[in-house]
């Protein structure tokens, strides 16, 4: 949640669980592409951010992001 905090550092005492939602979170749609990217970077990933706009929450999204990384 390192990025997101980088993005949005008003939600710096936020206790995060895996079904927040960015969008609820006050991350409008260029957040959450920037906070995508920088884990996607961090990561080591190259995956098109179209693949991973139907996560809903953190936790689908880190379920996406491990299935792209296993393969």
């Amino acid at each position: 949640m390192e990025h997101t905090r980088e993005v949005l550092p008003e939600l710096e005492g936020h206790r995060f669980t895996p079904s927040d939602s960015l969008r609820d979170l006050g991350a409008n749609s260029i957040d959450r592409a920037e906070i995508i990217m920088m884990t996607l970077e961090s990561l080591s990933l190259h995956v098109p951010l179209v693949e991973l706009a139907d996560a809903k929450n953190i936790s689908e999204l880190a379920d996406l992001l491990h299935a792209k990384s296993a393969s």
